[in-house]
């Protein structure tokens, strides 16, 4: 079985070197980029498993090469950054980042979420009970091509804002806790992650408009889909 192949994108070397050497020890097969126009070059050329990517960096910020990956590829992301407002995360999630972590970070917590996003992405739903179409009202989640509609409008959502739809429409009037729903779809559980979940429920509450409504938060507990599909 060939190796998964990871791009290291930063243009802090010391940062390179640390995470390579760290996730180089469970056999991840590891390439380097100093900065933005490097990284897609090596990534035009090669087939790699997941990005993890600096936010600044010199001739192309990571917002804009993720811009650009998005554009032909849905590899997973995880974007590195010293900033940590609310604001940055939803422009990353928008951008459709997989994952966020502020420096300074745990490289254990790194490799965790590596682990979990990897295994994720790999692993595929053979499970017959999925239909094709969900139809709720004038919301439709066509599940073989992803796409979804609002009142006969195509929406467009982040991988995980569909994952966390999917989940939800599959799963109605079930109430998810935020640690379910990062184990679910984000593949790790770590409390002080309740905020990545909340920030994604915000942007698909967004996107699916007057059928926001669908989307229940359970005070104290999580969240759940107050229908059944059609």
């Amino acid at each position: 079985m060939a190796k998964e192949r990871i791009l290291i994108v930063d243009d802090e070397e010391r940062m390179r070197e640390m995470i390579s050497e760290y996730i180089s020890v469970e056999d991840y097969e590891v390439d380097e980029a100093a900065n933005g126009a490097e990284a897609l070059n090596k990534f035009m050329r090669n087939q790699y498993s997941l990005i993890i990517l600096d936010v600044m960096m010199p001739k192309i910020d990571g917002w804009g090469v993720c811009k650009e990956i998005r554009k032909t590829s849905q590899v997973p992301i995880i974007m590195l950054t010293a900033r940590g407002e609310e604001y940055d995360k939803l422009f990353g999630f928008e951008l459709g980042v997989d994952d966020y972590l502020v420096k300074p970070f745990s490289p254990r917590e790194l490799l965790a979420r590596i682990k979990a996003i990897i295994r994720r992405s790999s692993t595929v739903d053979e499970s017959p009970s999925i239909p094709e179409t969900i139809t709720i009202e004038g919301l439709v989640i066509e599940c073989a091509s992803r796409n979804v509609y609002v009142d006969g409008e195509p929406v467009n959502l982040t991988p995980k804002e569909y994952e966390l739809l999917c989940l939800f429409a599959q799963n109605p009037k079930r109430v998810f806790t935020r640690e379910q729903l990062l184990n679910a779809v984000w593949g790790y559980d770590y409390k002080s992650e309740d905020r990545t979940v909340d920030t994604h429920i915000k942007t698909l509450r967004e996107s699916l408009k007057d059928y926001r409504r669908l989307i229940v938060t359970v005070w104290g507990t999580g969240y759940k889909f107050e229908t059944t599909a059609k």
